[in-house]
């Protein structure tokens, strides 16, 4: 055992013997060792590792000295980082990064020299999450950043660099006055006035510098004209509570003006007696006086509802509040009323607002023939929906006179619709429709009933559902119209006529297809023409008036539009035909004419009115079909989308027609008597003029049917129209020398196969004679 340890003791001689690392092993082979951090050279000399330096410089042969780091960053430094960055040193060497505040463009965070410097400015406002907390605003600076805290804000204690608001108002570092309250807002504060208090003349409200004064009680502006010493008495009352209005005893003035007003209308006295013209100046001064006073002295109402009641049944209904989100009903006894926040209130302001609703059972005793007007696109759906009507004959109150206000006086156009339902005890008739109608007092101050931006949106045997987009005096009124029964000569007049038009037109329809002879580019227009004329009177006289169902009467009225249309525009090619024939009379050959009609006449024919029902179908087609008739319906024009094709089908034809004239008239002065063409071309113009008549001048008729002559042009228009057909079976058919003798040769050929037939039955009779005589025998 021993003599094993004596063999393991060179070994661990050596190893005590060999300094560590590389540097001593190279050191093993000089004369000298080296010390860390260099290496020998040439066995006599040790050389410094680089990033290190001997006091005798990089080789050296005292073995007492030790290399040591060059500090590369310390003065005198031959190493330049460049701008924005610092030199940081280490052992045996050195790097470069970006001074704080700046950071590397190339992402590199160090780099050994200016050439690799992409050092750039860091904006520390810019960081996400912010650096600046809260309201604070961060302002970037050269290496670094602050926070600033805007007016009316301060940093908290516990971090400057949050800031929070100050309460100027419970600090008491506002400046309101003393007829205002203060109130604190993020940043800053504003100055309200007091309850029952209003601004100055020249000051607003919710301002720095708002001053403001005790509410007064408004004007009421007494009628002058009118004589009456129940209405004298009643504005004096008024002027009395007036001079002892104060915001403290605001509810006993308001109990007041409705108990006033409801002594008026329970006992008018002389009121009663003024013309009605009078008694109209006063509803109108009493209804908006009292709205007016009732709109400015609630405003020194505190939050809440109330609700007011005179001993003849008036009734007040009030409700103040702050702004919010929900909705706002006022309910009574015959009344609701329904209107949303944004409606009463503007957006931003955080005061009370007041929303009113007056009911005044008895004012209806003044509003004896007050006058209805209604708006335009109302008396054209009502003058549809009751076939025949005249005028209003008589209207009747169904529901008390309202008076709906609000704090806001500018509610003529209203962001949203007000909703009221009115509770009435009579039930409209067939010949009654009921309106949601509002009082216009008028320049003169007179007033009337009006509909405008008021609309029914439901009614039942008790009750009416209006909606208005303004506020105002509102009623529920009932309107009595005398309706004309229909003509009934008109009625036999139309559907004889229309009768005798089929048969004409089926019989022109048929001659055209089986004369051969006379086939061509003419009679291929006329044929055109008389099929839709056909097939528009056959719908016209079997489903004008099917409305029971709406979707098969709108279908009808597309198909009558269409037809109708097909049929002028065929008229219009008859009429350039008819022109471009007077103007080529001279030319033996008609071809480029007939070639040009050909390829023109189908596809106007029946393409344009189809294109011109497509739009109107595509545009509106909840138009097409009235209450009383499958046709179009005349609400926003639209049936101009008939009558303008019409009348300019009409101007047209009128030109071709004065043009077809000056022509023939030149072409029979430059022919000769005797020339057979001149009979031709006198056919010729009558037959231009009686189209002319026989499909332009029935429709311009119908548009002339108003003021005093319209029933004569009723008969007219009627008599023309329904006669359409018999007209051109007189004119393209009858009068027609090829047509008469084509019936002549029908008509020959008939009475000839009736006696080949008469002549064939009498043979076999005679031959059935002579079998049975020979059997006798």
């Amino acid at each position: 055992m021993r003599n094993k340890y004596l063999s393991l003791l060179p070994g661990l001689l050596v190893l005590l013997l060999f300094p560590m690392g590389p540097t001593a092993q190279n050191s093993k082979a000089c004369a000298l060792p080296c010390p860390p951090n260099s290496s020998c050279v040439n066995g006599t000399a040790c050389r410094c590792a680089p990033g290190f330096i001997s006091f005798s410089g990089e080789i050296f042969t005292d073995p007492l000295e030790s290399c040591d780091d060059i500090n590369e960053c310390g003065p005198p430094s031959p190493v330049d980082c460049g701008s924005s960055a610092d030199c940081q040193n280490t052992e045996g060497g050195y790097y470069c990064t970006c001074s704080p505040g700046y950071e590397p463009v190339s992402g590199a965070m160090i780099f050994r020299n200016e050439s690799e410097n992409t050092c750039r400015e860091v904006d520390e406002c810019q960081h996400r999450p912010r650096v600046c907390k809260g309201l604070s605003i961060c302002i970037n600076t050269e290496d670094s950043y602050t926070c600033q805290c805007p007016p009316g804000l301060e940093f908290t204690p516990e971090d400057q660099r949050h800031c929070t608001d100050v309460d100027e108002c419970s600090s008491r570092q506002h400046q309101c006055h003393n007829s205002t309250v203060c109130i604190n807002t993020v940043g800053s504060y504003t100055c309200h006035c007091r309850q029952g208090w209003e601004p100055k003349p020249g000051f607003w409200d919710k301002q720095r510098n708002t001053i403001c004064k005790e509410i007064s009680f408004p004007t009421w502006t007494a009628l002058s004209g009118i004589k009456s010493q129940a209405l004298s008495h009643f504005l004096n009352r008024i002027q009395d509570l007036g001079r002892n209005f104060s915001s403290a005893s605001v509810l006993n003035t308001v109990r007041d003006l409705v108990q006033e007003m409801g002594d008026l209308l329970e006992t008018p006295g002389d009121l009663k007696t003024l013309p009605f013209s009078e008694q109209h100046f006063v509803v109108t001064n009493l209804l908006f006086g009292l709205e007016n006073v009732l709109r400015g002295v609630s405003k020194a109402l505190p939050k809440g509802s109330f609700t007011f009641n005179s001993s003849a049944g008036i009734e007040l209904s009030l409700e103040v509040q702050a702004p919010s989100y929900r909705n706002i009903t006022l309910i009574q006894k015959q009344t609701k009323m329904m209107l949303t926040w944004d409606t009463v209130h503007d957006s931003g302001d955080s005061g009370l607002a007041v929303v009113g609703l007056l009911s005044t059972p008895g004012m209806d005793r003044f509003l004896a023939e007050a006058p209805l007007v209604l708006d335009a696109e109302e008396l054209t759906t009502l003058h549809e929906t009751h076939r025949g009507l005249l005028q209003e004959t008589s209207h009747i109150l169904l529901s008390d006179v309202i008076s709906a206000f609000i704090t806001n006086k500018d509610t003529e156009n209203l962001r949203s619709p007000v909703t009221f339902v009115f509770q009435h005890s009579v039930t409209p008739g067939p010949r009654e429709k009921v309106h949601c109608v509002y009082w216009e007092h008028g320049q003169n101050g007179s007033g009337h009933w009006d509909t405008r931006g008021c609309w029914v949106t439901s009614t039942r045997d008790n009750s009416t559902t209006c909606q208005c987009s303004h506020l105002s005096i509102f009623a529920v009124l009932m309107a009595h119209y005398s309706v004309q029964e229909e003509d009934p000569a008109l009625t036999v007049i139309t559907y004889v006529g229309l009768s005798l038009s089929l048969l004409c037109l089926l019989l022109v329809a048929l001659t055209f297809l089986l004369c051969k002879a006379i086939q061509n580019t003419s009679t291929s227009l006329h044929l055109q023409l008389s099929l839709c004329l056909f097939l528009a009177h056959l719908l016209f006289l079997t489903a004008i008036d099917r409305t029971e169902s709406k979707v098969l009467c709108a279908f009808i009225a597309g198909a009558l539009h269409y037809l109708y249309l097909a049929s002028f525009t065929w008229m219009l090619l008859v009429g350039l035909h008819l022109f471009l024939s007077a103007r080529n009379l001279t030319v033996v050959n008609y071809s480029g004419i007939n070639r040009f009609m050909k390829k023109a006449m189908f596809p106007v024919g029946y393409g344009v009115p189809a294109v011109i029902v497509a739009i109107s179908a595509a545009s509106r087609p909840h138009l097409y079909g009235t209450p009383t008739s499958c046709w179009l319906h005349s609400e926003k024009g639209f049936k101009w989308g008939f009558l303008g094709p019409v009348c300019a089908i009409f101007s047209v034809n009128l030109a071709f027609f004065l043009m077809t004239l000056w022509i023939l008239k030149r072409k029979l002065c430059s022919l000769n008597s005797e020339v057979s063409t001149l009979q031709d071309t006198r056919m010729l113009t009558f037959k231009a003029t009686a189209q002319l008549f026989i499909l332009g001048c029935t429709w311009f008729l119908g548009i002339l049917q108003v003021g005093l002559a319209a029933r004569v042009m009723a008969y007219l228009f009627t008599i023309i129209n329904s006669l359409q057909g018999v007209f051109i079976f007189l004119v393209y058919c009858l009068l027609s020398q090829q047509v008469r003798e084509q019936y002549r040769k029908w008509l020959k050929r008939i009475r000839k196969s009736k006696a080949e037939s008469e002549k064939y039955t009498l043979s076999s009779r005679t031959m059935s004679d002579g079998c049975k005589h020979s059997e006798e025998t």
